[in-house]
């Protein structure tokens, strides 16, 4: 669905406070760029600079996680002929190792934006009051040009009990001052699994409760079931399993559960509420300012980014479902374009959204799964190459490992490719590029040398198998 701009601009410059607002630090921030130096603009953010990504999001759970597959690694190499062992972690020095690098630069860019002169800093909580109008602070702010990218924030659900104990979200968890002895998990999506895994390789017993029959199941079911079945050899993995309540007793949390064999308890001392994450769209009540949500409250937006009042754009997660920074950016250097250039208004042409999941094994994917394809009604070819029968990979003792292709039997075109395994988001850059370009997947295989014995050559094998 895309937005129109149907709601006109009820002030112009001279009666507005500002000429661009950009609520939200994260993406947002690289939106006031140098050729906005003689425009008044106000950046309005309620936590710390940077956003979710430095602060809370992809920059520290992947130094975490690269932390975490070296420790995975020294207590599995045994198949190798290695004698080597996982002894302990200390979790304070990692964990002021990661922050003590991250901290600084959001206050150095908190530094910047106070230092600019045509930049007014508001570090206040904001919401839509009227017409272009935002209270922040107890006073009331507006301008003809508003870029909403304010993100979005930890789903928490209404569990019976869950107000009453201490629990941690993505946003939290990463701060704690001890590594847990058990830590148990709520939820089996990318922010469950990451995490299970960093604290798991670390040191802790890890349960998950996923009310799903499946990890990742928004993923290909070949994804889906390889990484489920890994999941389940490290952790106490309960699927298809129910939350009914939560209580503290001492130190533990317990988790009342309910699965097909009936009402079950888990306890353990720390718990990880891991269900997903909601746009900000409500908490800045964007509807008071015309802005038109969808049933889930992302903001809609068109090809511009532009959202259903004229002035008013949206960038990033709180108008993407998908929810990735290299979206966000994207997002970002379109609505640049498209503020200093009002009569040039350009559009994305960047083609589906790849992402990928930094558990152990890695994720990556781009495009529709099987499934999808079949229910547009597209055919679909398939194919599903193992690491294990790339020259690399069998050097790699991988069993579990895949890379799995679909599609278009009648144009060899990809509709999507889906890879579990090491390097799996570097391995699917290419696939991303044949897609983009429209390159077939015989051009994609035969066109080009593939290195041999470079484990990319699982992707070549993948294509001529199709």
């Amino acid at each position: 669905m895309t937005a129109t701009a149907t709601t006109s601009m009820s002030q112009d410059r001279s009666a507005s406070t500002h000429d661009l607002i950009v609520i939200g630090s994260g993406s947002g921030n690289s939106v006031i760029t140098d050729e906005m130096d003689d425009w008044r603009i106000a950046l309005v953010e309620e936590g710390v600079l940077g956003g979710t990504c430095l602060n809370v999001g992809c920059i520290p759970t992947k130094m975490f996680v690269y932390t975490a597959d070296r420790a995975h690694a020294a207590a599995t190499s045994d198949r190798f002929g290695l004698h080597t062992t996982f002894e302990s972690a200390d979790w304070p020095a990692i964990r002021d190792r990661i922050f003590g690098r991250i901290d600084p630069i959001a206050e150095s860019g908190r530094a910047y934006r106070e230092s600019n002169p045509n930049v007014d800093l508001v570090q206040e909580h904001a919401r839509f009051v009227g017409d272009h109008r935002l209270e922040v602070g107890g006073r009331v702010i507006s301008a003809p040009r508003i870029v909403l990218a304010a993100g979005a924030h930890a789903v928490v659900p209404n569990l019976p009990g869950l107000a009453d104990v201490e629990y941690h979200t993505s946003d939290t968890i990463m701060r704690l001052d001890d590594l847990p002895e058990h830590l148990l998990v709520i939820g089996g999506g990318y922010i469950a699994v990451e995490l299970a895994h960093v604290f798991g390789a670390l040191g802790s017993r890890v349960t998950m409760v996923v009310r799903g029959p499946e990890l990742l199941r928004d993923e290909d079911p070949e994804v889906s079931r390889r990484l489920t079945a890994i999941y389940a050899d490290r952790f106490d993995l309960r699927l298809a399993t129910d939350v009914r309540g939560v209580h503290q007793e001492g130190r533990d949390v317990v988790l009342r559960t309910e699965d097909v064999d009936g009402a079950s308890e888990v306890r353990g001392d720390c718990l990880l509420v891991a269900t997903g994450r909601v746009p900000n769209s409500h908490t800045l009540r964007v509807q008071a300012t015309g802005v038109e949500v969808d049933e889930s409250g992302y903001v809609i937006v068109d090809d511009h980014q532009r959202t259903s009042v004229e002035g008013i754009w949206a960038l990033g997660d709180i108008a993407s479902p998908q929810q990735l920074k290299h979206k966000a950016n994207a997002d970002a250097r379109l609505v640049v374009h498209n503020l200093l250039h009002p009569d040039d208004l350009r559009s994305s042409r960047l083609g589906p959204v790849p992402h990928a999941v930094f558990g152990s094994p890695q994720v990556a994917s781009v495009g529709m799964t099987e499934p999808q394809a079949e229910a547009a009604g597209r055919p679909v070819a398939t194919a599903v190459q193992a690491f294990g029968d790339a020259a690399y990979g069998w050097a790699m003792e991988d069993t579990t490992s895949a890379v799995k292709l679909v599609v278009d039997p009648a144009t060899r075109l990809l509709l999507g490719a889906h890879i579990i395994g090491p390097q799996a988001p570097t391995l699917l850059q290419p696939l991303v590029q044949g897609m983009q370009f429209g390159q077939t997947v015989d051009d994609l295989a035969r066109g080009q040398w593939w290195i041999h014995p470079a484990l990319t050559e699982v992707v070549e094998q993948a294509m001529l198998a199709v």
